[in-house]
């Protein structure tokens, strides 16, 4: 008789009773267990067998069944992923393994995942090692390192947002909740803050906050404070994972989390995931629907990627007029250069010229891998007469495979057969033929152009 299956749903299984409102005890008394075994199977010591499957489906009317298949999937997905690196490549590990190691082992599967998040941000820093020697370490790259290890997705604090957004939610709002914890929120014009967006004054209890802040602007302000006051020891957590060459690249790693942990309380997971898949992933309906701006809501898309909960995985970045990147996410395999500007083919540099205005465009790489991009201008400060403010582009973007769940697609737009052809920069990009070339690549010897002159501004030698 052939032996059942273990499966082991921990995450998923302490979520479901969460989003219940039940305690340990009361799921317990409601599946006729122990709470202790509860708690077992919530730290994945112990399988959810196919009878507590079928008491939570019958007890709670769900689909149990997707719910154990997902994680599965998920595992084998994630560990399939890390194991086809070419690091294993002499190893053959094949899907069945995999799979089985990953229901058998949830534990051990998640250790190792974290030990490959380690080896990435490893092979990252090596990357950027030539340019540390002669600079210095660079502390954005730092930064940049720990997001891109771990694709921009940090679980522990969607799930610690979304609780205490419940919590926010249940006392009324933002303010209130904050009222509810001894501190009063006052807007002061902007003369008065001199250049600060919000200030913490712990002698008279309040937060302070620029009256010039737009609607979004002003509740993201509160929430990061309401992340750095009641989500600080999750954001530290995150960042005991990994070491720091520089003060400076922790700073600007631990600001990236709270303003990641801001962002989960104006969105959250769940929610913001079920609102993006019925919607398409309407960048502008999103923001409107939970009262972001633009870009918060473009940033937010690039962070689903909880397991057994996965959105569509994007890529963002965001440029100035004179092509210097100011923020960069990945969690689509987009080949970003760690340095320099990205290729002037791309509409991401056409953006400034139609203001406002939706852009959206199939990409080629060199190597034939294809990605379909949204690109729109977005404005950060203004808010009176004569403040400063300043126009930057942001590009979202998602490789071809997943692209038809993008409501961008529809129309003359649903087929990549005209996809621009761009490179990850000018060093980087072997095209022979390109006029927008503004430095040879790479490698390639420059031919004379005494007796030829090509089109293209460097002549190319084929090797």
């Amino acid at each position: 008789m052939p032996r059942e299956r273990s499966i082991f749903l921990g995450p998923r299984l302490r979520r479901l009773r969460r989003e219940l409102g039940l305690t340990q005890a009361a799921m317990a008394g409601d599946l006729e267990i122990s709470p202790s075994y509860i708690a077992l199977m919530e730290r994945n010591q112990r399988p959810v067998t196919a009878d507590i499957l079928l008491r939570l489906a019958k007890t709670y009317r769900l689909d149990v069944a997707s719910l154990a298949a997902a994680r599965e999937d998920d595992f084998a997905a994630r560990l399939k992923a890390a194991l086809n690196d070419p690091l294993f490549g002499d190893l053959e590990i094949g899907a069945m393994e995999i799979e089985d190691f990953g229901n058998s082992f949830p534990g051990a599967a998640d250790a190792l995942m974290r030990l490959y998040a380690a080896y990435q941000e490893s092979q990252l820093a090596l990357a950027d090692q030539g340019d540390a020697e002669t600079t210095g370490t660079d502390p954005v790259a730092e930064a940049r390192r720990f997001l891109s290890a771990r694709k921009n997705s940090f679980p522990a604090i969607d799930e610690a947002a979304e609780a205490l957004n419940r919590k926010i939610d249940d006392a009324g709002g933002r303010e209130a909740y904050l009222k509810q914890n001894g501190l009063n929120v006052r807007r002061l014009p902007s003369d008065v803050m001199t250049d600060a967006l919000r200030r913490l004054d712990q002698h008279r209890n309040e937060i302070v906050i620029d009256e010039g802040l737009d609607k979004a602007s002003a509740a993201f302000q509160l929430s990061l404070q309401i992340a750095y006051l009641e989500l600080s020891a999750g954001i530290d957590g995150e960042l005991k994972q990994a070491k720091f060459q520089t003060e400076n690249g922790r700073r600007l790693t631990r600001r990236a989390l709270a303003n990641y942990a801001a962002g989960a309380l104006l969105m959250p997971y769940g929610a913001f995931l079920r609102a993006a898949e019925k919607r398409r992933y309407d960048v502008e309906a999103l923001g409107r629907q939970f009262g972001v701006s633009f870009e918060q809501a473009a940033h937010r898309l690039t962070t689903l990627q909880r397991t057994g909960e996965e959105g569509v995985p994007f890529f963002f970045i965001r440029v100035d007029a004179a092509g210097n990147v100011s923020k960069r996410l990945d969690g689509a395999g987009f080949p970003f250069a760690r340095h320099g500007g990205s290729c002037p083919l791309w509409s991401l540099h056409q953006a400034f010229r139609r203001p406002r205005e939706i852009i959206a465009e199939w990409v080629r790489l060199p190597d034939g891998e294809t990605f379909f991009t949204i690109v729109r201008t977005v404005t950060a400060g203004g808010g009176a007469h004569g403040a400063a403010k300043i126009e930057r582009a942001i590009a979202l973007g998602c490789s071809e495979e997943h692209a038809s769940r993008l409501i961008y697609t529809e129309g003359e737009m649903a087929t990549p057969r005209d996809a621009t052809p761009i490179g990850v920069n000018c060093r980087l990009c072997h095209r022979m033929n390109c006029i927008a070339r503004s430095e040879p690549p790479i490698g390639r010897q420059i031919l004379p152009d005494e007796y030829r002159r090509s089109s293209a501004p460097f002549g190319l030698a084929d090797n």
